[in-house]
């Protein structure tokens, strides 16, 4: 499968959907070249990109209002709508003179899911 061409946004429709394609094809393809599963299961999905994005509003956009979706939100149902199990987690890394990776290999990171009261 050609992950460029599957992830094409240049035909997306809906305002929502549109706003919400570019940065959604661009993690749902570092996520497929991370883990060859997932890849996998994009492929076998029979599913377009269109469908992906029209799941991940579902419920977000009601008529005659817009509703607000995280990008950790929006990433995490796009990879439900191809395997369902999967689980998607956002780290954060605090770099307060900002090159820590090139000057402190000893910048501080944290994971932001810790930090949720759940």
């Amino acid at each position: 499968m050609n992950l460029e061409e599957y992830f094409n946004t240049s035909h997306i429709k809906g305002n929502a959907q549109s706003f919400i394609a570019e940065k959604t094809a661009q993690t749902l393809q570092q996520f497929c070249e991370q883990e060859q599963e997932f890849a996998q299961a994009v492929e076998q999905s029979g599913k377009t990109f269109q469908q992906c994005l029209d799941h991940v509003i579902k419920g977000i956009v009601k008529r005659g209002s817009t509703g607000s979706l995280s990008d950790l939100d929006a990433y995490n149902r796009a990879v439900k709508f191809y395997f369902p199990c999967a689980v998607v987690h956002q780290r954060f890394e605090l770099d307060l003179i900002g090159n820590a990776k090139e000057s402190a290999p000893e910048a501080k990171s944290f994971d932001f899911m810790s930090l949720m009261d759940w």
